[in-house]
């Protein structure tokens, strides 16, 4: 079980209104009482924050915001010395703009050494006036931008973030330096974003657009910006630097949704684990989420690699408000979290979802995601799921810090959704999933690694794991009568011998 810790919303130990290691190191207490295996830690490396952190100028250091290499060697010895695990992002895919090679490549010619690093090229047009190609950025707008000597540069995502071309052998060398830092400080492994991401096309060519939509294809073969066969090569790289050491592992951001090509990278010379992201993106609908979890299953039916459950992250709407916000979307998101601990492997848990944290709707003047701007005020981006977490108190900022002017705003009215306040509530979310860490941990029921799908109602999941765990989940519109076993554990109060709309149980076979 992994805890997603997003270091800016997570707790702020400096009192200036943003997360930092300081606030994370003071809060391992509570980790450990939910009953997490181990963390992962968002980047925390100096950065000017044009996509929070994501935009690395020095991999290889602290953001002073967060505090220094002393701070994060204190939070390292801490969480071992609790028991848990401290896994970190690694953003290979680009550096920031401000980063000391992107510097020397605008300071120097075109065909330099210095450009070779990113993927600068000419433009089109008889005065290289067009870019390169017609890919576009995933934060909107094109995919390339021009410096003044009338080159372009490529950047998948924001412009302050140019893409490093993987084909020079320095830039492989850079990266595998920086696993060895952080490897021999004592981290545990990595969270590599973007993993699908790092090698491109021979000739960068245009990519063709849907004859029935008009738009780019999402995902597949026709998406040249990801999932290209050279990327391989460069994850056999990592894990031979990973296996220099003991006991440590990375796990992929792999938005490839074909099983077979997913499974790719997770061959017994790549990856550890990659996030399957159907669970993430499924409706809440039975035959939806049992195709989701079919699929996961079977990506990893022939590789070494578990599956790798995820329902919220700091990318996508947290799962209370995709399943209808409020109430319902609390009860749902509940069965939900039954459903994902349920299931054999590994699951990750966004900093927040244990508390039932919903998105928050803000006003237009404070966003900060780069997709607000890139895409002219018509998305409004990632940060309503990336509002500061509740501790505390009856008012902002209910202990996240000692001032109410968080970076994103918290809302008036999360007294009660407050770690505080849940933990002294044994009907609580968050008493909810300590007592199913707890059950996970400890019971046999969960062993194996197989599903075996079971007769439901119509609307209802059911499955058996081999160790004799039953889990049901009600996604109808009425009560379903509950199958013979033990009641372990159930989302909502089940009496009378039935499963409430909107919930999951747990029984003993």
């Amino acid at each position: 079980m992994f805890y997603q810790v997003y270091v800016r919303s997570f707790a702020d130990g400096s009192g200036d209104g943003v997360g930092d290691l300081a606030g994370i190191r003071a809060h391992l207490p509570d980790l450990v009482a939910l009953g997490v295996d181990a963390l992962w830690i968002t980047p925390f490396f100096p950065s000017p924050m044009a996509d929070h952190g994501y935009d690395v100028a020095d991999p290889r250091d602290v953001e002073p915001v967060f505090g220094d290499l002393a701070e994060f060697d204190a939070l390292l010895a801490d969480a071992h010395a609790q028991g848990l695990k401290v896994t970190i992002d690694l953003v290979p895919n680009h550096t920031s703009d401000q980063h000391r090679w992107f510097q020397e490549a605008l300071a120097s010619a075109p065909g330099s050494p210095a450009r070779a690093r990113y993927l600068f090229r000419d433009g089109r047009g008889p005065d290289g006036s067009e870019p390169p190609n017609n890919w576009p950025s995933v934060f909107g707008g094109p995919t390339w931008t021009r410096v003044p000597d009338g080159q372009w540069y490529l950047h998948i995502f924001a412009p302050e973030q140019p893409d490093l071309d993987f084909t020079n052998p320095e830039v492989v060398a850079d990266l595998e330096e920086t696993l060895h830092f952080w490897l021999r400080r004592g981290v545990d492994g990595f969270r590599i974003d973007v993993a699908h991401g790092m090698a491109k096309p021979a000739g960068l060519p245009d990519m063709v657009r849907v004859e029935d939509t008009g738009l780019f294809a999402d995902d597949g073969p026709g998406d040249l910006r990801f999932d290209q066969d050279g990327v391989h090569a460069i994850h056999r790289r990592v894990r031979a630097v990973l296996d220099q050491y003991e006991d440590r592992m990375a796990v992929g951001e792999v938005w490839v949704f074909d099983d077979e090509r997913l499974a790719r990278y997770l061959r017994p010379d790549e990856l550890h684990l990659a996030f399957n992201f159907k669970l993430l993106t499924a409706d809440w609908d039975a035959d939806v989420l049992r195709t989701a979890i079919e699929h996961s299953l079977l990506a990893v039916a022939d590789v070494p690699a578990p599956a790798c459950w995820v329902l919220s992250n700091h990318d996508r709407p947290r799962h209370v408000t995709r399943y209808g916000g409020g109430e319902l979307g609390t009860r749902r998101a509940r069965a939900a979290a039954l459903l994902q601990l349920a299931l054999p492997g590994v699951a990750y848990v966004y900093n927040g979802d244990e508390l039932g944290m919903p998105d928050v709707d803000l006003p237009d003047e404070v966003l900060q995601d780069p997709i607000w701007e890139r895409s002219v005020h018509t998305e409004r981006g990632r940060d309503a799921c990336r509002i500061p977490v509740p501790w505390s108190g009856d008012s902002p900022a209910y202990g996240f810090s000692t001032t109410p002017d968080t970076w994103l705003p918290m809302p008036d009215g999360w007294g009660p959704l407050t770690a505080q306040a849940q933990a002294a509530d044994p009907d609580s979310m968050l008493s909810l999933y300590r007592t199913a860490l707890a059950l996970r941990r400890s019971s046999a029921a969960f062993g194996g690694e197989d599903v075996q799908w079971l007769p439901a109602a119509e609307g209802c999941l059911a499955f058996r794991r081999p160790g004799g765990l039953v889990c049901v989940v009600n996604l109808s519109s009425a009560p379903v009568p509950l199958p013979e076993g033990e009641v372990l554990l159930a989302s909502e109060p089940v009496t009378d011998g039935a499963l409430p709309v909107d919930a999951a149980v747990w029984l003993q076979g």
